[in-house]
């Protein structure tokens, strides 16, 4: 933890390391080196790698194996079947090495979970595939005749592109009388070729000789190349040119341009005239790769062309001086070329994971090498990233670098990284490179759905039609991809006695809830369910919400009325004493309407009356009152139509007839008339009935009159035998008839007990207290309708 916590305040993550372009291995480590022939076909076995490094069958596969070398080359394959190692391509070793011996290419093997590297090494063994050359067809020496036998003369020498023993061994010349070749062995382990004069020369006997020099390498069979060697005798001239030093060292940056002096060589002769003038010339020219180039009389050696260090770092050269008289000398020049900051560093990446899981700490992102052409304290680099980032690099071994998350990662805050991976070398100025990568996040299952809302209310009009879409829920998921689509389902109800199931279903796609069947307001106000939301990842996360569904009310129930009943088999009537006051209460009209809120609210009126001026109806309790004093001439019976109409749109209604009798006293006889209530609802006949009904009625009516005085009488004598009694329930009227915002439903009720008889005797009234009524809670009109001894129970006779 305080690693890490220190890792964060560093401004920069910085790893320096030192990089040797020769070093192979870190001290102490072993390393496997294994050795082909140059110009080997492709596909050539070079080893077994699951034997070489101690693994286990098909653990070279199963750990992603690879083969890295520098500069992000491939001389090297695996068998996709076998996993051996085998030769990528034909390789030359003059090309890869050049001179140096031996030739050696280091590479990596690297494993996956966990990351493990091995050290190796491919020897490239040089085969003779290269004839030794010089580097002119012909050479031309100018020989004095009085020189004396034993004098040594330098010849250029061969080059031989092979090393070791395939390498130039040796020189040898065609047969002549004069001259025979030595094979001297220089410092720089190179062999030159020196024609030594054994018999003195007469100009006058043979002017010019022509020689064959052949280079030999030891090969087998060996290859040679030859030259051609021209002799001119010339005069006397005693004295040949020599240098003021025979061997000369110098050193030039690489970076200097074309035409720069590297440094000036000189030579004197002690011949006078034209024997005394000496001219400089390159001894051992090759015009493709010799970057040098001397000045023939003053022997200032200048640049031709630009130098590279990371390509030759150092050259051999050697310059001749010749007098005027063709006598010659002959100084060695070491030129070292000098590393100059001039090659930014290089990175080669070797195994790139893209994308990353999150929730996981550590995870290998990539496996990179980095490496710098330059030399010295130019070819050290340090490598960083950007200190933002939750990202760490570690050194692994070697050049090799690691890049690890430094914990846990989070899609949801961040999906993508951009990592610049920064290489800068020590050099002056400092060079660097900028390698940018992508990295991509991957979703793994962590959030559950969320609703939007922690509980949802929906409303319904109540009659709706089947499958109707009452509304909708909705869930989100941080996740992406499967992680993040979100299923909807019902969850078993709060309530086991509501059936969820035929009330209402859900998309399990988008969460749109329908009610399955037509609801009633009266039956079931209001419901309350629980939704589920689940995603599709593994493991399935899920969440919850609470949705409550409001049954909004319709008015689809008219006013009942449950007084006066109308179906009864004996009407009641109402006896209303002449002797009544203005405003005298007769009855109350009782309605309830199964609806609630404005379509419960009842408002009462009389439409129709016998004569219209005498009664009145309050419009919001339905009470039945006079409107003026009665009198003498009023009739004695009266029918009422009254109107009992709710609030609703449109508005329900129901009408009521009431029967209204006017009596002197409440003891006075009082004998209905069914013929007459029955005339009075008949329609009117044609006239011709009338007539006969008159004249029929005339006969009669003195006949009539004495029956029913006679009945009567009869009747006061067995009052209390004859009388019938109304019967008034028991108990109390449901609470929701009960309407205490004055709606005109029965608020307070009253009792009454009314008897008539149906023969002679005398009718009675009584107003008793008032009471309030309890009916069981589930009572409604259709009950009432269909239960005709509810109904009996509020008749009054």
């Amino acid at each position: 933890m305080e690693m890490v916590q220190t890792k964060v305040h560093h401004k920069k993550r910085q790893v320096v390391i030192f990089i040797i372009l020769i070093l192979l291995w870190e001290a102490g480590s072993e390393s496997i080196q294994y050795s082909i022939l140059e110009e080997t076909e492709s596909g050539t076995f070079v080893a077994n790698l699951t034997k070489d490094l101690g693994l286990t069958m098909g653990e070279l596969a199963a750990r992603a194996a690879r083969v890295v070398f520098k500069g992000n080359r491939q001389y090297l394959q695996f068998d996709p079947e076998t996993y051996d190692l085998l030769l990528n391509e034909k390789l030359d070793r003059e090309e890869l090495c050049g001179s140096t011996e031996p030739c050696v290419l280091p590479f990596q093997v690297l494993l996956e979970n966990p990351l493990q590297f091995f050290q190796a090494a491919l020897l490239i063994r040089d085969i003779n595939d290269h004839a030794p050359e010089f580097p002119a067809r012909e050479m031309l020496l100018k020989i004095s005749e009085i020189t004396m036998p034993g004098k040594v003369f330098p010849l250029k020498m061969a080059q031989d592109l092979d090393a070791g023993s395939n390498s130039l061994q040796s020189y040898k010349i065609s047969s002549n009388p004069h001259f025979h070749v030595l094979t001297r062995n220089r410092k720089d382990g190179r062999k030159s070729p020196e024609l030594v004069l054994d018999k003195a020369l007469d100009r006058e006997e043979q002017p010019e000789l022509r020689l064959i020099l052949t280079a030999l390498d030891g090969g087998s069979p060996p290859r040679s190349g030859t030259t051609k060697i021209q002799i001119v005798v010339l005069d006397s001239n005693d004295n040949a040119p020599e240098f003021a030093q025979e061997f000369y060292e110098a050193q030039v940056p690489e970076n200097s341009s074309v035409g720069s002096l590297v440094l000036t060589v000189s030579a004197r002769d002690l011949d006078a005239g034209s024997f005394g003038q000496v001219s400089y010339a390159l001894f051992q020219v090759d015009d493709v790769n010799q970057p040098f180039e001397i000045n023939a009389n003053t022997g200032e050696i200048r640049l031709r062309k630009t130098l590279d260090f990371e390509e030759f770092q150092s050259y051999q050269v050697d310059v001749e001086a010749t007098d005027g008289g063709g006598l010659s000398g002959k100084c060695s020049l070491v030129i070292k070329v000098l590393d100059v900051n001039d090659n930014a560093p290089e990175l080669t990446m070797s195994s790139l994971t893209n994308p990353i899981p999150e929730n996981l700490p550590e995870i290998i992102v990539a496996v990179f090498s980095v490496s710098d052409a330059d030399s010295g304290h130019n070819q050290q680099v340090t490598c960083s990233i950007d200190d933002n980032l939750p990202f760490l690099l570690r050194t692994s071994v070697e050049n090799f670098y690691t890049l690890v998350t430094e914990g846990a990662l989070d899609r949801e805050s961040r999906a993508e990284y951009n990592i610049t991976i920064t290489v800068t070398d020590m050099g002056t100025p400092r060079l660097k490179t900028e390698h940018n990568i992508t990295v991509l996040v991957s979703d793994v299952n962590d959030n559950a759905p969320a609703f939007t809302q922690t509980s949802y209310t929906l409303s319904v009009r109540e009659n709706n039609s089947p499958a109707l879409h009452i509304g909708s829920v909705r869930a989100t998921d941080r996740d992406a991809g499967a992680n993040a689509q979100v299923t909807y389902s019902l969850l078993p109800p709060l309530d086991a006695h509501v059936p969820l199931a035929s009330l209402v279903s859900i998309n399990p796609d988008n969460g749109h809830l329908f009610a399955l069947r037509s609801l009633d307001y009266e039956a079931l106000r209001a419901f309350e369910f629980r939704v589920g939301a689940a995603d599709r990842g593994s493991p399935a996360l899920s969440s919850q919400a609470l949705v409550r569904v409001l049954v909004a009310d319709d008015n689809d129930n008219a006013p009942f009325v449950l007084y006066p009943l109308q179906n009864a088999s004996a009407p009641c009537t109402e006896l209303v004493p002449r002797a009544a006051e203005a405003d005298y209460l007769v009855t109350k009209v009782v309605a309830v309407d199964g609806d609630s809120g404005q379509n419960a609210w009842l408002s009462y009126q009389l439409l129709k009356a016998t004569e219209p001026g005498l009664f009145g109806v309050w419009a919001h309790n339905g009470e039945v009152r006079t409107a003026r004093l009665l009198s003498e001439r009023d009739a004695a019976k009266h029918r009422l139509l009254v109107l009992v109409k709710d609030n609703g749109e449109p508005p329900l209604s129901a009408s009521v007839t009431l029967h209204v009798l006017l009596v002197d006293g409440f003891s006075q006889p009082y004998l209905p008339a069914p013929e007459a209530e029955a005339a009075d609802a008949a329609p009117a006949a044609p006239l011709t009935v009338y007539l006969v009904v008159a004249l029929a009625s005339v006969s009669s009516l003195f006949l009539f009159s004495v029956l029913v005085f006679v009945a009567v009488r009869l009747c006061r004598r067995g009052g209390a035998a004859s009388v019938g009694r109304c019967s008034v329930p028991e108990g109390h009227f449901p609470g929701h008839l009960v309407d205490v915002s004055g709606t005109g439903t029965l608020s307070q009720s009253y009792q009454y007990e009314v008897c008539l008889t149906g023969g002679p005797g005398t009718s009675e009234f009584k107003f008793l207290k008032p009471i309030h009524p309890n009916f069981p809670p589930q009572g409604t009109r259709r009950e009432m309708e269909e239960n005709p001894t509810v109904r009996n129970s509020f008749l009054f006779s």
